[in-house]
């Protein structure tokens, strides 16, 4: 428990230390860029990206729709997969974010990336449109899970998945146990079980097809499709 809860300290800071406004200098953003990407490959260790793309069939050509796509950790590994004839749709409730990511994409080339911002239960994704709805690290933060989830139904062509990279349970609670302790006014994490997800994929109207416990080192994919 102490190893996970240090990982998500470690993980915290440096997110603090990438998190500043875009405004600024091209050396001063060239600054930011470099510690996020330096952050970003520490980080990505615990959850290679090819490995979970692989897991999950991101393929080239497709239309993924991130959810919390925040400064791009991610989003630069599903744009490089789906390549010129796919996209990703970049979701966050945090503008500034955005702005940061946008910002990465003019700088990088990357075009086949569309920033997206949405409110804390509609990233408000284009209508039948989607392959793929993706998200690392998010759910278990998520203020109101099932109405979240729901919204994605009208963004999914028939037969798209919905998957999730998410810690463990032990982790989740460990984090939740000191935010409480902390009197924390944070949103309080949800521990997500594959009981749990199981249960909100339902009352939302989906269901969880697959659980990927073991794949990686640390954490557990969820993958749901519409009921």
């Amino acid at each position: 428990m102490r190893a996970t809860t240090l990982f998500i300290a470690a993980v915290v800071l440096g997110w603090i230390a990438v998190s500043q406004t875009v405004a600024g200098s091209p050396d001063e953003f060239t600054d930011r860029l470099a510690r996020a990407e330096s952050w970003e490959r520490r980080v990505n260790e615990r959850q290679p990206p090819d490995m979970v793309m692989d897991a999950v069939g991101v393929k080239p050509g497709m239309v993924i729709g991130e959810v919390g796509a925040g400064r791009g950790r991610y989003t630069v590994h599903l744009s490089d997969r789906v390549g010129e004839a796919g996209k990703v749709f970049a979701n966050d409730i945090d503008a500034e974010a955005l702005a940061f990511l946008q910002e990465r994409c003019n700088r990088g080339g990357i075009t086949n990336v569309e920033t997206r911002l949405g409110d804390v239960e509609d990233p408000r994704f284009p209508e039948k449109s989607l392959d793929m709805i993706f998200m690392v690290w998010v759910f278990h933060m998520v203020e109101s899970p099932v109405p979240l989830l729901k919204s994605f139904d009208s963004s999914l062509k028939p037969g798209a998945t919905v998957v999730m990279v998410e810690p463990p349970p032990e982790e989740i609670q460990g984090e939740l146990d000191e935010m409480i302790a902390n009197g924390s006014e944070h949103v309080l994490p949800t521990v997500l079980t594959p009981e749990r997800m199981g249960d909100i994929a339902t009352q939302a109207g989906f269901k969880l097809i697959k659980t990927m416990d073991g794949l990686l080192e640390m954490d557990i994919i969820y993958v749901l499709e519409r009921e």
